[in-house]
């Protein structure tokens, strides 16, 4: 693995105009020519290269008063491109947030040794697997602290995070936690502390047991793949060995109210619930193959430097965070299990006499919506004249093509069908 130059980062800095997609466009052909990708990071890299750019198709909008036109291409949606799905992370936020009881909450992390992470990046089968068990075993420790502690069922939300702030591998799960539980004949809700839920010590046992435990079985069944400096598990007793090496060491676990709250915890974990390890503001610049970001020293006071990697480094190191298809990456439990939650919520509301929650209003269902209700700006309008704008759909390419292209289609007035007038959007009445 090539080593990273760091340094402290320029005061000046505030992000660059790089982004990843442009990364992948230079050096992807050869990571994908090596046949070291998987099958669903190869996926990644083509959405990521063909996102909002002509290849997917999109609109140009048009103000037939003043004469502006620009062009919107369609994004891949894809949950580990940068660019995406700003939208789904603030209808999640909201949603969660709307959720929040009237209670002191903790957040909590629960975190692999490194020692586990060349197994669990050796295939995908292992991925899945290994990050199966992590939910699992935060899962099952913190519901049953909860029946343990405070005599009830707790619910509370885990969002997976593979990274560091350098793309190394760190497999962690944060967690919001309300401090209570509701009682298990559902008349009671049982208070939990404010500045103190479950002991931190007694949490990282139980999770590092119920962890290795699993481990165990799934080697024993041989349901893992071993990479070659592992080969030695194959064998019962080194396995052994092994195992008895990961319980003695100490796993760590974090638990403390969230400093500023839970709504800053949910928009932090936010950040991240539909894209990965990195944002694009973080890449300062790509010179001589070697790609400049800048990170969070958290043994350093939290500073912010930066740090140069090869780009064929980089975009590996990026690569290690694509989950497999499918792999949920948020998952809600106890009191918050999808099935009947609104109506628990409600009931808990009730028993602490507090107002319940009314109906969330409608989410807004598109950009242009979510635009008008955070920054009150119309997309649908012309920002030089403020008349409606008119729009005709552009079909997707067949191919990626050239900047030089992509410049001349910015520009040039498409003749694809007629153009079709936009419709003002329904105001409400309320």
């Amino acid at each position: 693995m090539s080593d990273v130059a760091t340094g402290a980062a320029p005061t000046s800095a505030t992000g660059g105009s790089l982004q990843l997609a442009e990364l992948f466009r230079r050096y992807g052909p050869a990571l994908q020519e090596a046949r070291v990708l998987r099958p669903v990071q190869s996926k990644v890299i083509r959405a990521i290269t063909a996102c909002r750019t002509p290849v997917l198709g999109g609109h140009r909008l048009w103000c037939e008063h003043c004469g502006f036109q620009r062009y919107v291409y369609h994004s891949c949606r894809n949950r580990h491109c940068p660019q995406c799905q700003s939208t789904a992370t603030a209808a999640w936020v909201r949603a969660r947030t709307d959720e929040l009881l009237p209670v002191p909450y903790f957040h909590n992390v629960f975190t692999l040794p490194h020692e586990l992470s060349t197994l669990g990046l050796f295939s995908e089968q292992n991925q899945r697997a290994l990050l199966k068990q992590l939910f699992d075993a935060a899962a099952q420790t913190l519901l049953e602290f909860g029946r343990q502690e405070l005599g009830g069922k707790i619910g509370f939300t885990l969002v997976l995070h593979t990274w560091d702030q350098q793309l190394r591998p760190h497999f962690h799960i944060h967690g919001l936690i309300a401090s209570g539980a509701l009682s298990a004949d559902g008349t009671r809700w049982i208070a939990g502390g404010s500045r103190f839920l479950f002991p931190v010590h007694g949490l990282s046992k139980m999770f590092r047991g119920k962890y290795l435990d699993a481990l165990a079985n799934l080697l024993a069944q041989r349901r893992l793949d071993l990479p070659p400096q592992s080969s030695e598990l194959d064998n019962p007793a080194s396995r052994r060995r092994w195992l008895r090496r990961l319980r003695r060491k100490s796993w760590v676990v974090y638990s403390k109210p969230p400093f500023a709250g839970p709504r800053k915890l949910l928009d932090y974990l936010g950040r991240y619930t539909h894209r990965v390890a990195i944002s694009n503001h973080r890449i300062l610049d790509c010179r001589g193959h070697q790609v400049c970001f800048h990170y969070r020293d958290r043994r350093d006071g939290d500073r912010r430097k930066t740090a140069r990697l090869p780009a064929e480094e980089f975009l590996r190191r990026f690569l290690t965070h694509v989950l497999p298809d499918g792999f949920r990456r948020i998952r809600h439990y106890g009191l918050l299990a999808n099935r009947d939650r609104r109506k628990r919520l409600d009931d808990i509301r009730r028993l602490l006499g507090t107002p319940q929650v009314p109906a969330a209003d409608p989410q807004p269902q598109t950009a242009a919506d979510w635009m008008r209700l955070l920054l009150g700006i119309d997309i649908d309008r012309c920002p030089a004249c403020g008349e409606w704008l008119s729009q005709e759909a552009l079909p997707p390419l067949a191919l990626p093509l050239p900047a030089s292209t992509h410049q001349h289609l910015a520009t040039a007035s498409p003749s694809r069908g007629p153009p079709v007038r936009n419709t003002p959007p329904p105001r409400s009445t309320a």
